[in-house]
């Protein structure tokens, strides 16, 4: 009985060193996460929302947030 105690302890302790090893490898594989590049705004000069520069409107004196506030500014 005490053998198959030690036997169950051990196994135990196999099973968690084990378990922890590969805990460890699993983290070590992540791939590192790369920070989110900025994102250029711009503000439209008639209502003064911030946009990107991919969204933006550009008109003869800026950037605008639609076709509708450039075409009321610049009139």
């Amino acid at each position: 009985m005490k053998y198959l105690l030690l036997l169950l302890v051990a196994l135990l302790i196999l099973w968690q060193w084990r378990g922890w090893r590969d805990r460890d490898g699993r983290d070590k594989q992540e791939p590192e996460r790369s920070a989110a590049q900025p994102i250029e705004m711009v503000a439209c000069l008639q209502c003064g929302m911030h946009i990107s520069v991919s969204d933006a409107v550009t008109g003869r004196q800026g950037s605008y947030c639609s076709v509708a506030h450039r075409q009321r500014h610049e009139a």
